[in-house]
């Protein structure tokens, strides 16, 4: 049974179709594109996105608005960047924008800069890579094809679409229209094949569905329990990349539970999955848990951009915890539960250590009595844990609020003298 969850986002511009192909099953070939009339608001598309586009085109090579940010037109929200993709080749692109560099080792990029440190992404098309014969796991992506190559090659239907800027059209090579309309997170291709060639896709398949507040089409869903073991055998760095912009997403609580009712979170984190599972009454260590992801969220809405280590700590505060009682040691009693979680998730040396300061340093904060804590620089991250250890306790946070006052008041008087 897929998870669903209520629309709260307006709808989506209701497309014409500019041609026609049969709604059931995704187009599969160059023949078989759907294309839709739709004409975004004024301001909708970066004025230097449409310069790129025009110039390309202009030189006579294909270029089109690509992945997430006709994604999130389409869902009425405002893309955080415009990507470009092009039948141009790197050093083509390159040699129509001065304002740009090629990146990238094992695929190159165009990067081109504009005023305000501004960089629009322009790609070449890919086409699927070849899968791999020990267990489908893709290890290269890295083949030039064309368009409607790049668009099957794509995660999910909602981020293969494709926005021509000149005639104003969706060019559906997918069905990605039909799963905006409905709101569904669906794979392109069968799921349990996508899932196992990538691992990543199923947490990226969660974070797509809580933060953009969409379904799982009821097969991916089944497909993301049946291949969740498979996420661990996806590079260290990319799981715990994936993990961060979870919690970065502004629904860290509602994708943690995404995550956890899936199976998902016992493969990836046991330690925190257990104490979800006895979060009954208001004072467990389940439901501080998810205290701790709705004040991540808060802040998030708030305008307030938390630091990794703060976002670490709050999601395994309670386990950390827990490692700790009966401990006089809470620094070493941190550091042996960081241990294993280094080694499968790959957390950073920089994060584990400030994660280890702040579960060392929180009792002290809580009590009012920072001392010398005060001084060092790192003192903000152990408020924002007091300040959310607070208001999940039920307390007053003014004496965090008076803490972080007299830190920044500080840190004036230091400036002022140098």
């Amino acid at each position: 049974m897929g998870y669903s969850t209520p629309s709260c986002a307006s709808e989506p511009p209701d497309p014409t179709p500019a041609d026609s192909a049969p709604a059931s099953q995704p187009p599969s070939s160059a023949s078989a594109v759907r294309r839709y009339e739709v004409v975004f608001g004024p301001g909708a598309i970066d004025p230097d996105v449409r310069k790129v586009v025009r110039r390309l085109t202009r030189y006579g090579h294909e270029a089109y608005l690509v992945g997430g940010c006709v994604r999130d037109l389409l869902l009425s929200r405002s893309p955080k960047d415009f990507d470009v993709a092009t039948s141009a080749l790197p050093e083509e692109v390159r040699g129509l924008f001065r304002n740009s560099r090629i990146i990238g080792r094992r695929f190159r990029l165009v990067h081109v800069m504009f005023h305000g440190r501004k960089v629009i992404e322009v790609a070449t098309f890919r086409r699927s890579p070849q899968a791999s014969s020990d267990g489908e796991l893709i290890r290269s992506d890295n083949a030039y094809g064309n368009a409607h190559e790049d668009a099957q090659r794509r995660d999910f239907t909602i981020n293969g679409l494709f926005y021509d800027v000149e005639s104003n059209q969706v060019i559906d090579w997918v069905g990605g229209m039909r799963d905006i309309r409905k709101r569904l997170v669906r794979t392109i291709g069968e799921p349990e094949m996508r899932f196992r060639e990538d691992p990543v896709r199923i947490l990226r398949a969660i974070k797509f569905s809580g933060r953009l507040d969409l379904g799982i089409a009821p097969a991916v869903y089944d497909a993301i329990v049946y291949c969740r073991e498979a996420v661990q055998l996806s590079a260290r760095p990319r799981v715990a990349e994936e993990i961060l912009r979870l919690l970065r997403s502004g629904h860290a609580r509602r994708t943690t539970y995404i995550a956890w009712e899936t199976g998902v979170l016992d493969v990836l984190l046991p330690e925190l999955a257990a104490l979800l599972y006895d979060a009954d009454g208001d004072d467990t260590p389940g439901a501080h848990v998810w205290r701790h992801l709705g004040y991540i969220d808060q802040r998030h809405q708030d305008g307030h951009t938390l630091d990794d280590t703060v976002l670490w700590t709050l999601l395994l505060l309670e386990a950390m915890k827990e490692a700790c009682e009966g401990q006089r040691d809470r620094s070493g009693a941190v550091s042996d539960f960081l241990e294993h979680l280094i080694e499968r998730l790959a957390i950073t040396r920089r994060s584990a250590d400030g994660m280890r300061r702040i579960v060392a340093a929180l009792p002290r904060v809580l009590a009012g009595r920072p001392g010398r804590l005060m001084r060092a620089e790192s003192f903000p991250l152990v408020l924002d844990v007091a300040e959310a250890e607070s208001l999940s306790q039920g307390q007053s946070t003014r004496p965090i609020a008076k803490l972080r006052a007299s830190f920044r008041a500080r840190k004036q008087e230091e400036r002022a003298r140098r």
